[in-house]
């Protein structure tokens, strides 16, 4: 089953657009302007925030630019609301796919950000996860897909924009054709990343990529675990630099991952900027916080 679609809204003709005016420029904070602007956790690099669900809760939800789709629930969230089933559904972690279960729920709201009607994968997540980061559920990036999503991971706050938008004729925005993969550099290396703030990690690289960078010798680490797949990975460090937009990072921890198909780009290479995205121009950037 497709995930379901959002309605995008107009954007107001006062909306910060001017080609001139640099995408770092819509970082800075204005929670009169926003039509969502709340605190949130990290834990091990992941954002938590709570959201309602039916008007009950509210229940601490994971935000995820790597789930696709609005969101979803984990299974206690589903015993407990007793959430209709909604057909199934397959799912892919880029190395293999499963077949998965869907429900519905009549509204799913993030302060005054609210979706109706919509249909979420459903798994037992909770069971893999410590107590302390377990959730309810996850909100995705079609959550988001109808204004500028801004995550401050400095001050620990997001804000979500309606009456902003963030072209590709900004000067610092990059552009993707799939969500979210934009411009990164390995050293000499030119390639794309997959900016994904659900993965606890600074870098996952494919081997072959790794082979092409310069870093350390790779040393066991065990398996990782994706969302249908665990997968032994090594660790190393990459000597860099590593840019991705304005981002730039040195002697950098990677995980490298024979069977893993592309490069990622996690939580914990995020934390101290502000993350800008805006799925209505396809768009992204990458900014340092505001001055005190």
């Amino acid at each position: 089953m497709a995930a379901c679609a959002l309605p995008l809204a107009s954007t107001p003709a006062s909306a910060s657009s001017a080609a001139d005016d640099g995408a770092c420029a819509l970082a800075v904070e204005a929670p009169s302007e926003a039509l969502v602007s709340l605190p949130f956790r990290t834990i091990d690099g992941r954002i938590y925030l709570e959201a309602m669900v039916n008007g009950a809760g509210p229940y601490v939800f994971a935000l995820d630019t790597g789930a696709s789709g609005v969101g979803r629930a984990d299974a206690s969230l589903v015993e407990e609301l007793t959430l209709p089933p909604d057909g199934e559904d397959e799912t892919s972690d880029g190395v293999s796919s499963a077949v998965v279960d869907r429900v519905r729920i009549a509204s799913l709201a993030l302060g005054a950000l609210e979706r109706h009607d919509v249909s979420l994968i459903a798994r037992d997540y909770r069971s893999r996860m410590s107590a302390e980061s377990a959730f309810s559920g996850i909100l995705g990036r079609e959550f988001f897909a109808d204004g500028l999503l801004a995550i401050d991971f400095s001050a620990e706050r997001l804000n979500f924009y309606r009456s902003r938008e963030m072209r590709a004729s900004q000067a610092g925005a990059m552009t993707y054709e799939r969500a979210f993969r934009v411009p990164v550099t390995l050293g000499d290396l030119e390639t794309t990343g997959n900016v994904d703030t659900g993965a606890n990690v600074t870098l996952v690289l494919p081997g072959a990529v790794y082979e092409q960078v310069e870093g350390t010798s790779l040393k066991p680490a065990g398996e990782g675990s994706l969302t249908n797949t665990r997968i032994e990975s090594s660790k190393a460090r990459l000597a860099g630099p590593v840019q991705i937009g304005s981002l730039r990072l040195e002697d950098v921890p990677v995980r490298v991952a024979a069977d893993y198909p592309e490069v990622l780009v996690g939580a914990h290479a995020l934390q101290g900027q502000v993350l800008l995205i805006d799925q209505r121009h396809k768009t992204l950037a990458l900014c340092p916080p505001a001055a005190p």
